[in-house]
């Protein structure tokens, strides 16, 4: 019996996601006396484990097929639940991306087991699993049981932070070639565009993020070069969008992308449930806000009551003297 872990890639580069993963099944799998293997899907998938051998994990299972040429749901689960039955998995996890939760969900439905999505602890005795797992995009937490024969679950993208595993070995590289259909290509990643160069909003080390209170597309110039001056990239929030002001790509939230910079600095932004789902993951929230009373000012660490128009150049010029002092 073995515990395991599909680890997300593109073309042979590790998502982070993979490592919160694998760190997050590591007491699990030793409270079950299970050895945890990794599995990497698609091309690039040998590339790859070299980064999860490194990071400690023993055995990686491999899947490779000539259809198996970029990401897709379902050509994927169909790989990963080939790979479950030949290692006589007993837990299945993943990150709970959007890519880590399509996969599962399409393997427990192969497998006509229940699916935990986005859980923060797990606790397995006796064959049944005691869940805490978040829903409404972080809004209320839901404990769950589960006495499935076989537990798949997802943990909570940026819940975890990784740690590398003790095991210091060599690594196991085990080749798996799946019996797949050509009709699993039907939801297949054929062609890219890449629209952003260097850093994005789920990358950055700090975003500074404009509201409805910028006022305009025009006032997100100041927050532009703040953002520049401090190696970060600008966000916003839904209203934001809605007004044409900046595209859906920069938005954060639940309906927009999830962030977890080392700090968020919040411009404007009343701070709905929706937007604060996409936020919460940073390290640290700055709020710049005229409302004291606003959401965003109540649950952030840190906060200046002010006009971000006067406030965010403020900074700027702050930083700029320092730097020439």
């Amino acid at each position: 019996m073995t515990l395991l872990v599909l680890c997300d890639h593109d073309r042979g580069v590790i998502s982070d996601s993979a490592y919160e993963a694998l760190t997050f099944a590591k007491p699990i799998a030793d409270s079950q006396d299970m050895p945890i293997q990794a599995v990497l899907i698609g091309q690039g998938a040998e590339k790859a484990a070299e980064s999860i051998i490194s990071f400690g994990v023993e055995t990686v299972n491999i899947a490779t097929h000539e259809f198996l040429t970029d990401y897709g749901p379902e050509i994927w689960a169909e790989s990963l639940t080939h790979i479950s039955a030949s290692t006589s998995a007993k837990i299945i996890v993943s990150c709970g991306t959007d890519r880590g939760n399509e996969v599962l969900a399409h393997v427990a439905a192969r497998l006509k087991m229940p699916f935990l999505a986005n859980c923060r602890n797990i606790q397995i005795e006796n064959g049944s699993s005691a869940a805490t797992r978040i829903q409404w995009g972080g809004s209320l937490l839901e404990d769950v049981t589960s006495s499935a024969e076989v537990q798949i679950f997802s943990v909570e993208h940026h819940w975890t932070d990784p740690n590398p595993m003790d095991y210091s070995g060599d690594g196991n590289v085990v080749e798996f070639k799946p019996d797949l259909n050509s009709s699993l290509t039907r939801t297949l990643v054929v062609d890219r565009v890449v629209r952003t160069h260097g850093i994005t909003l789920t990358t950055a080390p700090v975003v500074v993020g404009g509201g409805r209170g910028v006022g305009s597309a025009e006032g997100f110039a100041s927050l532009e070069e703040l953002a520049r001056e401090i190696g970060g990239v600008v966000g916003c929030s839904r209203a934001v969008t809605n007004n044409g002001w900046r595209p859906h790509s920069d938005q954060v939230g639940q309906t927009g992308t999830r962030i977890a910079p080392e700090i968020y600095i919040a411009s404007g932004i009343s701070g709905a449930i929706q937007h604060w789902v996409g936020a919460m993951a940073a390290k640290n929230i700055l709020a710049i806000n005229t409302d004291p009373e606003a959401n965003m000012v109540t649950k952030a660490g840190y906060a200046v009551l002010g006009d971000l128009h006067e406030v965010i150049p403020a900074i700027t010029a702050e930083i700029l003297n320092r730097r020439s002092a």
